[in-house]
């Protein structure tokens, strides 16, 4: 999504405005309008299944930033001022995901901005997802940067590196009685990390396996029952995420779940979710690990179209056989107003109030 959200940053209101235009552009219904409801797209009866550990969460890193800038959030039940985390907790929400970057020009996303978001998600008894960037910065398709730090390291001394920094910021989680039961090492690798030197259409496959397993070796050492993600973007796109799955398992990486991002626009939702689905149990066969949706988001334009999206969405990899979904995430549900930028894909009104698209989407 990082990849998305500085795309909108560098061709600033003209795409913003094209990214809005379509047909599902109707006006946000206010917190207080009834949540119409949809009928959810069912699973085959052969694949019907109770998956009690399926997630719905949401990455709110930007959190505190929005805080400290005086943004204030509504809750529906109350029509009252509340903690954001509290207001979606309250929603149904059961885990929260928190990026994390090495040494970030300001302090959000940083060490300690982390762990007070994580106390306060483990006072709530929200489950936690780590997302490491290993970069001071967005990490993506686009951008795969060293930290400033790591610049002159070599291989051997980045594998070291990132053993190091993945140590050191679990550690501290877990000295604070906080559990973590995912970690995301790399965000959005999907040609690898560190470009060039692990990038996999350079050749590098084997390098970036080796990063790979740096941070999942030193992530197990700190939370043994923690699962492993690699995340790509393009949750739609079945050749890319084989492309590198297969990198990894030719070169001997190792990683527990399978994370994707899906940013359907409201006009070609049905078939990405269809097809995001199927991915889903294709990628579960071909490499016997389950599938975590780590990134999904819609213009906050279409709320009809993204409540649909949601819930038909999160309702068929919830039925999908054996567990093969282990949940989904929103992306940055609590933006609104554009507080930052050029990223629409909010899921709070004008008011500071969720809307109903992200009502719809806890409940399941």
């Amino acid at each position: 999504m990082k990849n998305i959200f500085k795309l909108f940053i560098a061709c600033g209101l003209l795409i913003g405005m094209s990214a809005c235009s379509g047909s599902g552009n109707d006006p946000e219904p206010k917190p207080t309008d009834p949540v119409t409801p949809v009928t959810p797209v069912t699973p085959d009866k052969e694949e019907e299944t109770v998956n009690k550990d399926f997630v719905t969460g949401a990455d709110i890193s930007w959190l505190t930033e929005m805080e400290d800038s005086g943004v204030k959030f509504f809750s529906p039940s109350t029509n009252k001022e509340d903690d954001c985390m509290n207001i979606l907790k309250g929603l149904g929400m059961k885990a929260i995901r928190l990026r994390v970057w090495v040494n970030p020009k300001t302090k959000y996303n940083g060490l300690d901005d982390v762990l007070y978001k994580a106390s306060r998600a483990k006072d709530l008894g929200l489950k936690i997802m780590i997302d490491f960037h290993y970069s001071d910065t967005w990490a993506d398709p686009s951008h795969q940067d060293r930290p400033a730090a790591w610049n002159k390291y070599s291989n051997a001394e980045l594998v070291t590196a990132i053993a190091d920094h993945t140590t050191t910021v679990l550690q501290k989680l877990k000295d604070k009685g906080i559990e973590v039961t995912w970690v995301q090492v790399g965000n959005e690798t999907s040609d690898g990390m560190f470009y060039p030197t692990g990038q996999i259409s350079k050749g590098n496959g084997k390098s970036f396996a080796s990063f790979v397993n740096a941070g999942y070796d030193a992530a197990k050492k700190i939370y043994p029952n923690s699962k492993i993600i690699v995340h790509v973007n393009n949750g739609d796109d079945i050749n890319l995420s084989q492309y590198v799955f297969d990198a990894l398992k030719t070169n001997g990486g190792k990683w527990d779940m399978i994370g994707l991002s899906l940013y359907p626009d409201d006009n070609q939702y049905k078939a990405k979710l269809a097809t995001c689905v199927s991915n889903v149990e294709k990628l579960y066969e071909a490499y016997k690990t389950p599938v975590m949706i780590c990134e999904v988001g819609m213009s906050r334009t279409a709320v009809t179209q993204c409540k649909e999206f949601l819930t038909n969405f999160a309702t068929r990899l919830k039925g999908l056989s054996n567990q093969k979904c282990a949940g989904v995430f929103y992306w940055e549900p609590e933006d609104y107003k554009g507080w930052n930028g050029g990223y629409t894909k909010g899921a709070f009104t004008n008011d500071g109030y969720p809307n109903n698209a992200l009502i719809a989407f806890f409940k399941i």
